[in-house]
């Protein structure tokens, strides 16, 4: 019996993550505590700083005990979700658990349908990268006795305002554990290839057991000569101790030409969270090798496709295309040509009132843009006017780069 426990725990890492270094002993410790409070509704708390793995072990408990719930859900990266439309995690919620298409057009709508239609329930429910627990209070009384819900998130003190059952601080990897995941990721084995071993405990050193450090650099390292490893060692070398961005910047400035690293920022700024399908259409459709590029990026863990087939980014690699979008224009935002229009064009407009007449006639650009696009996508069933939005801005975007739509 032990030996079938052990072999679907592994099974339950090695289903979150390809190379679920020091995983399997976390997981054992989170499922413990669950057993523990079977019979209640128990609330897990995981978190710790971005980057650390918190979702990839909330993942591995979920694949471990889903198998037990007929009724379940596991919601990634609500803090992306909720910037499109703040209820959109709750419609997740309630189809996943009915099983069928819900429409919800409001928190409150959201809301009253869970009490009224999950109420009594046990149910399995991850909330992945929660920055606001808001609209998520209350469910402790909602459902029935052997519910579990797991929140992921960097801030600790939100799960004291939940009062969560108990709180897991994820740990950071330690020495061994960093070189052999950075090795998995660099060498594709468990250990540094011969004549390399220095170099690979130096760069796993400067991640400082932050997983995402290490899977990013390490797939940017993947067969490098020695020289690129030591220059990659020279910049680790240089940036401060806990600037993780910094040295996540260390894999985009590391890709192989302009083309893969426009590509990258405009799937941040504009395509996390749309269809694989749709983004590969859009940006083929501008001219842009797409199919080979988005390879690329997920080969270098840079860009990953989830379960709806869809396009993921972790936060912290979001957070980074958006600070070199914005470097990338300086001072002057209305020269980016990926303008994130909620703060950017804002900002613009505001501080720059003399430029107001630019940006309208931009916007006016991209309307006339949209409605000869909207034509165009609507002969591959996408239309959608949300989207038409997005993908005539990165359209817009790399004509303005490239002249290639």
């Amino acid at each position: 019996m032990d030996r079938i426990v052990k072999t679907v725990l592994n099974l339950s890492v090695f289903s979150a993550t390809k190379f679920p270094v020091g995983l399997q002993s976390r997981v054992e410790d989170v499922i413990r505590t669950i057993k523990n409070k079977s019979t209640e509704v128990c609330i897990i708390g995981i978190c710790g700083q971005g980057g650390s793995g918190k979702s990839t072990l909330a993942k591995a408990i979920y694949h471990q005990i889903h198998g037990t719930f007929t009724e379940k859900s596991f919601i990634e990266n609500i803090s992306q979700v909720v910037q499109t439309r703040r209820y959109v995690h709750l419609q997740q919620l309630l189809s996943d658990v009915l099983k069928i298409k819900v429409e919800i057009h409001s928190v409150e709508m959201g809301r009253s349908m869970i009490w009224e239609r999950l109420s009594g329930k046990r149910v399995l429910i991850v909330l992945d990268d929660v920055t606001d627990l808001d609209t998520l209070l209350d469910l402790r009384a909602c459902f029935s006795g052997g519910t579990v819900i797991i929140i992921t998130t960097r801030d600790e003190s939100l799960l004291r305002i939940y009062s969560v059952d108990s709180v897991f601080r994820v740990k950071l990897m330690n020495a061994n554990e960093s070189l052999e995941l950075l090795s998995w990721h660099a060498f594709r084995e468990a250990k540094p290839k011969e004549g390399y071993n220095d170099l690979a405990e130096g760069v796993a050193a400067y991640c400082e057991g932050l997983p995402l450090a290490l899977e990013v650099i390490g797939s940017s390292l993947f067969e490098r000569a020695k020289e690129e490893w030591n220059s990659i060692l020279f910049t680790l070398a240089k940036i401060p101790q806990h600037d993780v961005e910094q040295k996540l910047k260390i894999s985009f400035d590391g890709l192989r030409n302009e083309m893969e690293k426009d590509l990258f920022l405009d799937i941040c700024c504009f395509f996390v969270g749309k269809g694989r399908v749709y983004v590969t259409k859009i940006l083929n459709s501008c001219g842009v090798d797409a199919d080979s590029g988005i390879r690329f990026l997920m080969e270098r863990n840079l860009l990953k496709v989830q379960k709806n087939n869809k396009f993921g980014m972790h936060p912290l690699l979001r957070e980074m295309g958006i600070t070199i979008t914005r470097e990338i224009s300086g001072k002057e935002p209305w020269k980016n040509s990926r303008l994130w229009f909620d703060k950017d064009a804002e900002y613009t407009l505001i501080e720059n009132r003399v430029r107001t007449f630019s940006i309208c006639g931009l916007k006016l650009l991209f309307k006339v843009f949209a409605f000869s696009y909207a034509v165009h996508l609507f002969f591959f069933g996408l239309f959608n006017i949300g989207d038409k939005i997005h993908s005539t801005v990165a359209c817009e975007s790399a004509f303005s780069r490239n002249r290639l739509v």
